[in-house]
């Protein structure tokens, strides 16, 4: 199974990696939504020349065809994501593969493809974006390292540094955040929290 770091950032656009990859990110995920093809691709491959320079390895949400083409380390899919998938496609070319989940019928979908990780959430309530799950608590956790077993387990949603300690505790292997970071006042010192907390 992949070694991967214990915490991983989520950023829409190769402007954050540039700013925040110095501090010594080593796992991160590139979002880009509602954009066109051509610039996405741009944002994909200027993300991914960061990464080769700073030694961390990219995660492309949804773009697998991208990823693909410029040999990302990994694509991350969401269960809409995987309808229009060729997930065989992903596994020829050697990317490693990350899914979301949010219930019990998700996770078995999942598990069935043999993920290189798996995500739960929103652990806590979130603002990033209106899902329609209600917040999933550290209890959920630990049930779901139960059933994935070996296959490292993120959890996302509305995390923070505080949050951190009691996910790992509760059975997470991989702490993931978004606004935490991209909406606090000084994003490279909460990067920098970051990393104390979870290495």
């Amino acid at each position: 199974m992949t070694r991967l770091d214990r915490f991983y950032p989520i950023f829409d656009s190769a402007d954050w990696l540039r700013r925040l990859l110095p501090h010594g990110i080593r796992l991160v995920q590139l979002r880009v939504k509602d954009r066109p093809e051509d610039e996405i691709r741009g944002e994909i491959t200027a993300a991914n020349q960061l990464c080769q320079r700073h030694g961390c390895q990219l995660i492309v949400n949804d773009h697998w065809h991208l990823a693909i083409d410029l040999n990302c380390d990994f694509v991350h899919l969401g269960q809409e994501d995987l309808d229009g998938a060729d997930v065989a496609a992903i596994r020829r070319s050697g990317i490693k593969l990350g899914l979301s989940t949010h219930d019990r019928s998700e996770l078995e979908r999942a598990l069935l493809l043999n993920p290189d990780y798996v995500a739960l959430g929103p652990i806590h309530e979130t603002i990033l974006k209106k899902m329609k799950w209600k917040k999933q608590g550290l209890d959920r956790i630990t049930e779901w390292k139960h059933l994935v077993g070996s296959i490292p387990l993120v959890a996302i949603g509305g995390m923070t540094v505080e949050r951190a300690s009691a996910a790992f505790e509760a059975g997470a292997d991989i702490v993931s955040a978004v606004t935490d970071i991209t909406l606090n006042s000084a994003p490279e010192n909460r990067i920098d929290q970051w990393i104390a907390a979870t290495r």
